[in-house]
C-alpha cells in the first residue's frame, strides 16, 4: 500500500526537477554555477534602464498607510497583526493578532499542515475572495513569513504587506486601538498547497545546481561557518551565494520606518550577487527556518521573480541531517 506515498514523491521531485533539471540531466553548455555567476551584460542593461523613482513590477503585494486607512472597514479585507509582542498595548483598529510561529512544524521543519492552516485561516475570517493585509514592528519579517505561507496553499495575489508595518502607522500619527475584535465569521478559505512554490531537502539533492539559483539569505557569519546557530555542521549548501535577507530593507530612512529599498536598489544588489531574472533558473531561497527565506521570497516577489521556491526545511534541517555536506 506504499505505492501512492511513493507516486507523491515522485511527482514532486519531477515538478523541481523540470524547472532545475537533475543531476543525471545534460547540462546546457552556456550553465555557470551560482558560486561564480556575475551580472548579465542583459542584465546590468537592464538594471541601468531602471529609474530610482520607478514603481516595483509587483507593487500591489505592498499597501501603505493611505491605502491601509481607507480600508480599515472593508469586509472584503483582514489585517492581520503579526508582531512578537505588543498587539494589547496598541494595534491598528480592526486587526487580529496572528503568531506566525503556529505556520510551522517545528518537529519535521515543515510548514504546518493544510487542515491545520485552513482551521487557522477560516478562524481568522479569511475566504477565498478576501484580501489579507499583514503587518509586524516594521521589518516586514514575520509579515512576509505569513505571506509566503498563504501564498504557497493557494492565496497568491491575495495577499498585502503594510510597508514599514506598524511603525508606519505610529510615524503617520493614526488612530491605535487596544479593543479586541470580536471573532469574525468564519471564513471559507481551504488550504491548496503549490509544490511550484517549495523546495524539500530530497529535491535539493537531487537537482542540477547549475540550473538554478541556490540563495543563502543568512548572515555572513552563519555562511561562512563561524556562527553555527546551533547547527551540527557550519557553512552552506554547496554552490550557494549570499545576500543576507535584511538588505531589502533601508534601515536608515529619515523617519525611522524601516521600509523596502527601491526597485532600483534592490535590482542591483540582487544582480550583483548573481541572482538575477533568467527565466530558465529557480531561485531557492534559505535561511535557518524559512523565516528570513520567506522575506526574501517576498521580496523577490515584488521585484518581478516568477520562480522563486524557498527551502522549508532550510538549514535546520539540512546542516543537521547525517546525509547532507556543507561548504564553509
Amino acid at each position: 500500500m506504499k505505492k501512492p506515498v511513493v507516486m507523491i514523491t515522485l511527482l514532486a521531485l519531477a515538478i523541481v526537477s523540470a524547472a532545475c533539471g537533475s543531476k543525471d540531466a545534460a547540462k546546457p553548455a552556456a550553465s555557470t554555477p551560482a558560486t561564480t555567476a556575475a551580472a548579465k551584460p542583459e542584465a546590468a542593461a537592464a538594471s541601468a534602464s531602471i529609474k530610482a523613482t520607478d514603481p516595483y513590477p509587483n507593487a500591489q503585494l505592498l499597501a501603505d498607510v493611505k491605502w491601509t486607512e481607507e480600508h480599515l472597514k472593508d469586509a472584503k479585507v483582514k489585517i492581520l497583526d503579526a508582531r512578537a509582542k505588543g498587539y494589547e498595548q496598541g494595534h491598528i483598529p480592526g486587526a487580529l493578532s496572528l503568531n506566525s510561529g503556529l505556520l510551522k512544524d517545528a518537529a519535521n521543519n515543515t510548514i504546518v499542515a493544510k487542515d491545520k492552516f485552513t482551521e487557522l485561516f477560516q478562524n481568522l475570517g479569511v475566504s477565498s475572495d478576501t484580501t489579507v493585509l499583514i503587518y509586524d514592528e516594521g521589518n516586514s519579517l514575520n509579515a512576509a513569513r505569513v505571506f509566503y505561507a498563504l501564498e504557497y496553499y493557494g492565496h497568491k495575489d491575495h495577499v498585502k504587506i503594510l510597508n514599514g508595518g506598524y511603525a508606519a502607522w505610529a510615524a503617520a500619527s493614526k488612530e491605535v486601538s487596544t479593543d479586541t475584535p470580536a471573532a469574525p465569521a468564519k471564513g471559507n478559505f481551504a488550504a491548496a498547497p503549490n509544490d511550484k512554490l517549495i523546495t524539500t531537502k530530497e529535491q535539493l539533492k537531487a537537482l542540477d545546481i547549475q540550473q538554478c539559483t541556490l540563495l543563502d539569505v543568512r548572515s555572513a557569519k552563519e555562511f561562512s561557518g563561524d556562527d553555527l546557530r546551533g547547527n551540527q555542521k557550519g557553512g552552506h549548501i554547496d554552490k550557494a551565494v549570499n545576500r543576507e535577507w535584511s538588505d531589502a530593507i533601508d534601515a536608515n530612512a529619515k523617519d525611522g520606518v524601516p521600509v523596502f529599498k527601491s526597485y532600483l536598489d534592490l535590482t542591483k544588489a540582487f544582480e550583483q550577487t548573481g541572482v538575477d531574472k533568467d527565466k530558465s533558473k529557480t531561485v531557492i531561497p534559505y535561511c535557518q527556518t524559512n523565516i528570513r527565506g520567506a522575506h526574501t521570497y517576498f521580496t523577490l516577489r515584488l521585484l518581478g521573480y516568477t520562480d522563486i521556491r524557498p527551502y522549508e526545511g532550510a538549514f535546520a534541517e539540512w546542516g543537521n541531517a547525517a546525509d547532507t555536506t556543507v561548504v564553509k
